[in-house]
């Protein structure tokens, strides 16, 4: 979706991305390395601390904004970020979907995966000023988080 409209998210270090060719267009998917926090398993709750972050690019304007420094925080379901590298202004960018998660626990290593991710008001509002559209709006769902922890 955001590929169509000529908004080009790029991930900046130490993440990486890549390109997916899906049955509905081009997607990009992204990976960030995890730099901390702490999960519980029984009742699924806690942070996870992660680097780098998304350079959004309306290539029709030449806007911009960039998030990074996510945190996955599970026991109140988003994820919230560092908008264009100020550390004052941290945002819920998303709320976590939880029903369809699933949790895997190995001897050194836990892997949480199929968690939705929908854009909250906010991060909305930011985004659609920063770049100068109307393409974002509120629960609009812009994929889905996994992450790989080793313990």
């Amino acid at each position: 979706m955001l590929l169509k409209n000529g908004i080009v998210p790029l991930a900046t270090w130490p993440g990486s991305q890549s390109l997916r060719f899906l049955k509905s267009g081009p997607a990009v998917r992204f990976a960030f390395p995890v730099t901390g926090g702490r999960v519980t398993l029984n009742l699924l709750g806690g942070k996870i601390d992660h680097r780098g972050g998304i350079l959004f690019f309306n290539v029709k304007n030449g806007k911009k904004i960039e998030v990074s420094r996510f945190t996955i925080d599970l026991t109140h379901a988003d994820l919230t970020g560092i908008v264009n590298g100020n550390p004052k202004a941290r945002v819920p960018l998303f709320r976590l979907d939880l029903s369809h998660a699933k949790l895997a626990a190995g001897k050194r290593i836990v892997t949480a995966r199929g968690i939705g991710l929908k854009l909250t008001s906010a991060a909305a509002k930011a985004l659609n000023a920063a770049l100068g559209t109307k393409l974002f709006s509120a629960g609009l769902k812009l994929g889905t988080a996994k992450t790989l922890l080793r313990i």
